[in-house]
């Protein structure tokens, strides 16, 4: 269904000559800064509505496959178009079978059978079948596609963009700060290049920036021959801040500007700034999110951070990568969530909201994904269809 769903897409998109269509839609999403003319007011949110074809491709895609490197359930979902088709990018990953009453065996780890990675991929090609990407470990066993040298670390994915003949993703580390659900800390980050005829290992995998506190590749923006790289810095009361840097040429491996609170671009990251919102504060931003750049402004996908597992995403409107970005305004709110929720559950939570540009059809419309977990791990193994993307279609109007 993902595949006949986004073959309609694409039809409807200009094809830009040697570029995949998909690829085609990045590059429309995102010209060069100034090519629109000023069209006043930020848009207006027409309508924010479940995209089921989606949810229902990666329930079939889970629940049917018989095999034990397969993908049962994921969280993060960044996506990257590539030439071989469309790229999804995991962080946790079940892998394995779900049972005939949709409950999964619990991890290996724990007595069961259920193979669980820190990091995996599902490339689903414009033909054919779909298939999940992971590494493997000395035994032969499905494992993270990236791990870090230090036992008791891993790398959760973070947003990924087209390189050469191949993708980069950055991968922030985390480790263990305690002994509840929630006691991690990030560590650093590095940035893993990959072949496209070989994704089950990196290519090379280069440390990045890490030393101001920011967590860099919280979403990725290529226009023209810059790449803008978003980060984000933990706040003591929930959420994290917004920073910004960029770096000319292709790739994320020459040399990095931070955008500094003048405005200007320093090539220190300790310059880098909060961006801002209205007044000049510094809003809070869920740790995952992202920019898009729809006509003559850019659109801040992010989730409500004052509340405490808030299941609403939100909106905001940039006239430039940097800001400064408009008051975000809740457009849509998970139905799976909390007590009052489809899965009436008080533990159960939605996250990591995301845009996923080159699967749209104009500025007009923003594809959004966003995960849903429980704080109660069993939750997810008994009900395996828990632990997956939703994902929705937002209409703002019509920008020209």
């Amino acid at each position: 269904m993902l595949i006949s769903w986004m073959a309609n897409r694409t039809r409807r998109r200009p094809v830009v000559s040697r570029l995949p269509l998909v690829a085609a839609a990045v590059v429309c999403a995102f010209l060069p800064p100034g090519a629109v003319p000023d069209t006043g007011g930020p848009p207006e949110v027409v309508s924010a509505r479940p995209l089921t074809a989606l949810d229902e491709a990666f329930g079939k895609y889970a629940d049917r496959v018989r095999d034990p490197g397969h993908w049962t359930g994921g969280d993060s979902t960044y996506s990257v178009p590539a030439s071989a088709g469309e790229l999804w990018v995991f962080s946790d990953t079940f892998l394995g079978t779900v049972r005939p009453d949709g409950s999964r065996s619990p991890v290996t780890g724990e007595g069961g059978t259920t193979p669980f990675v820190h990091n995996s991929f599902v490339l689903w090609p414009p033909s054919g079948a779909p298939r999940t990407v992971t590494g493997r470990d000395r035994a032969g066993r499905p494992d993270a596609l990236v791990s870090p040298p230090e036992a008791g670390e891993w790398y959760w994915a973070r947003a990924g963009i087209p390189d050469g003949r191949g993708v980069a993703v950055v991968y922030a580390r985390y480790a263990r700060t305690g002994t509840g659900p929630l006691d991690i800390a990030w560590r650093g980050s590095v940035l893993a290049r990959f072949r496209e005829e070989r994704l089950s290992r990196p290519e090379s995998v280069t440390a990045l920036p890490s030393s101001a506190g920011i967590s860099w590749g919280a979403w990725l923006a290529r226009e023209g021959n810059r790449t803008y790289v978003y980060g984000t810095e933990a706040a003591p009361s929930g959420g994290s801040y917004l920073h910004l840097a960029r770096v000319d040429g292709p790739g994320l491996r020459g040399a990095w500007r931070y955008r500094a609170a003048d405005g200007s671009w320093s090539g220190e990251e300790s310059r880098a700034a909060r961006l801002t919102g209205p007044g000049g504060a510094a809003p809070r931003v869920s740790d995952e999110l992202s920019v898009v750049r729809h006509g003559a402004w850019y659109a801040l996908v992010t989730q409500r951070t004052d509340q405490p597992f808030s299941a609403e995403l939100r909106l905001a409107w940039a006239r430039s990568p940097g800001g400064p970005f408009t008051a975000q305004r809740t457009v849509y709110t998970a139905p799976e969530a909390g007590p009052d929720g489809g899965y009436r559950n008080p533990n159960v939570l939605a996250y990591n909201p995301h845009e996923h540009p080159e699967l749209e059809r104009g500025a007009d419309e923003l594809v959004v994904s966003y995960n849903v977990n429980s704080l109660v791990p069993r939750d997810v193994i008994d009900r395996a269809g828990v632990y997956r993307p939703r994902f929705l279609r937002i209409r703002v109007r019509t920008i020209r």
